[in-house]
């Protein structure tokens, strides 16, 4: 394993149905039998990051004193991730509500539960000023992501995934060196793809099937093609994305080749159902990659 990633976000346990079509308000849609999963978009990137990145890769989160927080712990060890700085507070671990439709859309709706109490502490800012990547989401408090940013060393990049779309700080803002967004995420935050130019030099912005675009600043944009693939689950896609978009930064690839195998690992993890139980290997992130242009 080489480069580092320290990972700040959320961890949950994911409660998912599958069901013929996701319920309208006020209705009731009978679903298939209940999964039971570990996820949150913190850990499953810290996942991504490890197992299907090969980075070494710290995760800083949050979880409760219950038995959901040992079965994120086991996952995220199981996946090579270092777990040593999660912290323990007093509060229900989070938890997610997933229902997935035939075509593996999903919608999620999440219980933060500890990820609200999540704080840095002096050790966990340490770690982060070793790393070469800072990975972060919006989960968890944006007071806390901002701290994350500003504890990396001069050089390291903070790659941020803004999702779930919010209003984001002026001090977070001038922090990004990588945005990550979806097109919902990006016409929420900017309006348009390109006004994303205007608050950070580099966005990637993810387009499904279609693959992801790459934006910066002075330079044309760069499209990376779509893997066609059977869709089972969609549900830790992004997820996948994200951590090997930060391993291989931290591995020392440029952005286009990094997006090339982030590309490839949202891809394999959208053929599986789950979220870490989706995320792919580092060999077959590899051999995949290959046939992304």
């Amino acid at each position: 394993m080489s480069g580092r990633v320290v990972v700040v976000g959320s961890a949950n346990v994911d409660l998912v149905v599958d069901v013929p079509r996701h319920p309208r308000g006020g209705e009731t849609v009978l679903g298939d039998r209940l999964r039971r999963s570990p996820g949150g978009k913190g850990a499953n990137q810290a996942v991504a990051a490890a197992w299907a990145g090969g980075a070494d890769t710290s995760f800083v989160g949050a979880l409760g004193d219950d038995e959901a927080a040992d079965l994120l712990l086991v996952s995220l060890g199981g996946a090579g991730v270092r777990t040593d700085l999660v912290a323990r507070v007093d509060a229900p671990t989070g938890t997610a509500f997933v229902t997935v439709d035939p075509g593996g859309e999903n919608a999620i709706v999440v219980a933060p539960g500890a990820n609200d109490l999540l704080q840095l502490n002096d050790n966990q800012a340490e770690r982060i000023a070793d790393a070469e990547v800072v990975l972060a989401q919006l989960e968890i408090p944006l007071d806390v992501v901002t701290e994350a940013a500003a504890a990396r060393k001069a050089g390291a990049l903070f790659v941020l995934n803004a999702a779930p779309s919010r209003e984001l700080p002026p001090e977070l803002w001038a922090a990004v060196d990588i945005l990550v967004v979806n097109e919902h995420e990006a016409a929420d935050l900017a309006g348009t793809p390109e006004a994303l130019l205007d608050r950070v030099p580099v966005a990637v912005m993810t387009l499904g099937g279609e693959g992801c675009v790459i934006l910066r600043r002075e330079r044309e944009p760069v499209h990376i093609s779509g893997i066609p693939v059977q869709v089972i689950d969609t549900t830790g896609a992004g997820d996948a994305f994200c951590g090997v978009l930060a391993a291989s930064l931290a591995r020392g690839l440029d952005v286009e080749a990094a997006t090339r195998l982030a590309g490839a690992a949202g891809a394999l993890a959208v053929t599986r159902p789950g979220a870490q139980t989706a995320v792919p290997s580092a060999d077959e992130v590899a051999l995949l990659g290959g046939r992304v242009s």
